[in-house]
């Protein structure tokens, strides 16, 4: 129980919200300190210490001088305690309520907030405490709410929040909420995505960037970090994995926003589990992209495409592309049954993973050797790159007819759905002429106006999506002859090519499926069909 006595040993807690913080103390800190200061002197009690907390929320009591202050309660050398509320102890009202109850209590510890009249030795104001205490945190969880929802409001805005900007960028000196190329770095990030894109792994593009000495993120940040380098100059130019993986991930180098990556749990608890860059908030062409859009794509299809060197040291250049033509799933490599032979990729095949994983039952082997994939996919990219040089117009037609020769129905189809909606629309607005007449002749009760209007407003905005994804579509097959042009223009580069890679395969396709073989005459035939990306399967 606390003790009744006329001398204390006084400590004068302070603290400022984090959100009001500053580097130095505030006014508001300075006040509080005069006023309990004041007060302790007033009481005649002798004062052991001033704690100040200044930029710290009262949600978390994990402060710095808050518990160097419990550490001297425990020593016996404080023995009253005086805030000057009880939301400057904390705000959390379950543990502000164990320390008023229990902590203080045991420890003969006396408790003063002198604003709200709180005073561990006065019965009847204590009982009134705990309420307090839940006002306060309501108060904080109010405040939380409302910074989260200016926040995100302003980063759907295309605003940059972050403290420091990212790697080969700084903020604009016009405005710190607009992020703007750092042109002394921003090479090396291009660097980064062009070894990338040259089929480099995280681990090999890291090595290259250390044996250059090319100064690591960390060392360049604005933040300084010189004493994490101190008597150790050379870990300036040691870059880790890590740095290249977020530099690589990251769609701020395409000019995009990504924010929410590792939101807290809760307002309580500060946890914050990473999020799948797909579970990201992205918002797109906020700023001058360092990488264009398309290669960033590219790099991320590379980096989970990752490739396994299997024990025969084959390097799977087509990991992420081969599917099952029958089931989908996607075709796993393992090591043909056979005497071993010199080149790697002649003692690998690819088969369906669906039916290495549940058998017969789910599908069927389609058992391809990794060298006939290879001279198929390889053969079909320098005929049509040969075929863009000479005469791409023929090209271009081809693969033209035969996407309108796909999609001829589809759009026809759209286009009636379409006319269908808009006719619809058009009667529903004749409908809403109607009914405000009916209401000011009262042919229809107000209450009857209100359910019909309702019913119909509903109606009018699915009829709005509907035509709004039909434009979307019939955009899209508009935006397929400008896609086949690309991608011929794409394609002529690897009309003299004589091996592929994972670069080469992940710019020109979308993926590669493998029939189950037919045995024909005496002869294994197998389809291979390859779609590429924009076109799909040309033949």
């Amino acid at each position: 129980m606390v003790r009744q006595q006329k001398d204390y040993n006084t400590a004068v807690y302070c603290r400022l919200s984090k959100d009001d913080g500053k580097l130095t103390e505030s006014s508001s800190i300075q006040t509080q300190k005069e006023m309990l200061t004041q007060y302790v002197r007033q009481q005649g009690w002798k004062l052991a210490g001033i704690y100040v907390d200044d930029g710290f929320s009262g949600l978390d009591f994990d402060r710095p001088d808050f518990k160097r202050m419990l550490e001297d309660i425990d020593n016996g050398k404080i023995n009253c305690v005086v805030t000057k509320d009880l939301s400057r102890l904390g705000r959390n009202y379950l543990e502000a309520g164990a320390y008023l109850e229990v902590y203080f209590p045991e420890r003969g510890v006396r408790y003063i907030a002198l604003n709200d009249g709180v005073d561990t030795l006065d019965a009847i104001n204590n009982d009134l405490a705990p309420f307090k205490n839940i006002l306060n945190e309501m108060y904080a969880r109010d405040v939380s709410r409302k910074v989260k929802s200016a926040k995100k409001t302003r980063f759907m805005q295309g605003m940059f929040l972050g403290t420091s900007a990212p790697y080969g960028y700084k903020k604009s000196p016009k405005n710190k909420h607009l992020l703007i190329i750092d042109e002394e770095v921003a090479p090396v990030v291009r660097r980064i995505f062009a070894l990338a894109k040259q089929g480099f792994g995280i681990a090999r593009i890291r090595q290259v960037l250390t044996d250059e000495k090319i100064m690591r993120p960390g060392a360049y940040s604005e933040i300084s970090y010189d004493r994490y380098f101190a008597g150790n100059e050379d870990k300036r130019y040691i870059w880790s994995n890590n740095s290249v993986r977020d530099i690589l991930r990251n769609p701020v180098y395409a000019g995009h926003l990504a924010g929410y990556k590792r939101p807290a749990i809760s307002m309580k608890n500060q946890k914050r589990p990473c999020r799948q860059p797909e579970e990201w908030v992205i918002i797109e062409n906020t700023h001058e992209p360092i990488i264009s859009k398309e290669d960033f794509e590219l790099v991320q299809r590379l980096i989970k495409s990752r490739r396994v060197n299997t024990s025969t040291g084959y390097d799977n250049i087509f990991s992420g592309l081969v599917k099952c033509a029958d089931c989908g799933y996607a075709m796993r490599t393992s090591s043909a049954n056979r005497r071993k032979r010199p080149e790697p990729i002649d003692n690998v095949g690819y088969f369906c993973n669906n039916y290495g994983i549940y058998g017969k039952k789910a599908c069927t082997q389609h058992w391809i050797e990794a060298r006939d994939l290879h001279s198929v996919v390889l053969e079909d990219i320098k005929k049509h790159a040969r075929l863009a040089i000479k005469d791409n117009g023929k090209l271009i037609k081809k693969i033209s007819e035969k996407i309108s020769t796909q999609n001829k129905l589809e759009l026809s189809n759209l286009l009636k759905e379409q006319k269908l909606y808009k006719t619809r629309l058009a009667e529903i607005d004749k409908i809403f002429t109607q009914l405000y007449e009916d209401r000011a002749t009262k042919k229809i009760s107000d209450r009857n106006f209100t359910v019909m209007t309702e019913k119909y407003e509903t109606e009018q905005t699915n009829l709005d999506e509907k035509i709004k994804h039909i434009e979307n579509k019939l955009s899209e097959s508009q935006k397929s002859i400008e896609d086949t042009k690309s991608w011929v223009n794409l394609i002529k580069q690897y009309a003299d090519t004589i091996e592929l890679d994972a670069s080469m395969l992940n710019e020109l396709i979308e993926k590669i499926t493998i029939s189950e073989p037919e045995i024909i005459d005496g002869e294994r035939l197998q389809t291979v069909s390859i779609y590429y990306r924009f076109v799909g399967c040309i033949e």
